[in-house]
């Protein structure tokens, strides 16, 4: 997997602890690319320990339960990805505008206790995330395209249907399911997939469930995925 100037080719490539950022709702997987907007001073800290060393951080959502630490902390999700910070910007005003590439998800093994404002955690990292392409001739691209061009009909959108037609399924799959406007947990259970065909597979049941409630007119707001 390349991020930035660095090739990981082995879990050997990437660290056994990871400073993580939990954030509600956002959706890192491999090769896509997220940009984040740093203000926290806990994680500007982050940033600028990461920006020292391998640049390497980690995004998990906050657990889907709201189950809190004795501290007050969140409890976090089991699977996250690893992200390789590859610019940064100063604004000014005391933030950082950055952008992430996604290099592998990770399972936490354990949060460990620091001195740092924020948090770290020993994790796995799913080395088969690091070979791009991997499952990609076993996607349905048909019926990744039909529920995408669906919603877009659906919800009055255009996209660019030439880098569409250029893109490989991978980066279809995983970009779609970045930009997706479902909740965490269907943001979740897309970046828990085993592979890329259920992921594909995932964000093409959960856009026709979508779809189907907002035919009926009964759409309430709530998780399609609980």
């Amino acid at each position: 997997m390349q991020a930035g100037n660095v090739t990981y080719s082995s879990d050997a490539d990437l660290p056994e602890t990871v400073a993580v950022f939990p954030l509600s709702g956002a959706l890192l997987l491999p090769g896509g690319q997220m940009p984040l907007n740093i203000f926290e001073p806990r994680y500007l800290a982050l940033i600028d320990d990461a920006m020292s060393g391998a640049r390497v951080i980690g995004m998990i959502q906050p657990r889907l339960d709201g189950a809190v630490q004795e501290s007050g902390e969140p409890e976090l999700c089991a699977v996250g990805c690893f992200g390789r910070i590859t610019s940064l910007t100063e604004t000014g005003d005391g933030r950082y505008l950055l952008n992430l590439q996604g290099i592998a998800r990770f399972r936490i093994l354990e949060e460990l206790e620091s001195d740092e404002p924020y948090r770290l955690c020993r994790v796995c990292p799913f080395t088969a995330d690091l070979s791009p392409g991997e499952g990609e001739e076993v996607v349905d691209r048909d019926a990744l395209l039909k529920a995408f061009r669906s919603y877009l009909e659906a919800n009055q959108l255009e996209a660019d249907w030439e880098s569409v037609s250029k893109a490989s399924n991978e980066t279809l799959v995983n970009a779609l399911s970045m930009m997706s406007p479902y909740g965490a947990a269907e943001k979740q259970a897309l970046l828990e997939a085993p592979d890329l065909k259920t992921r594909a597979e995932t964000l093409v049941a959960i856009t026709e469930i979508s779809l189907a409630r907002e035919n009926s007119d009964d759409g309430n707001g709530t998780p399609i995925l609980q």
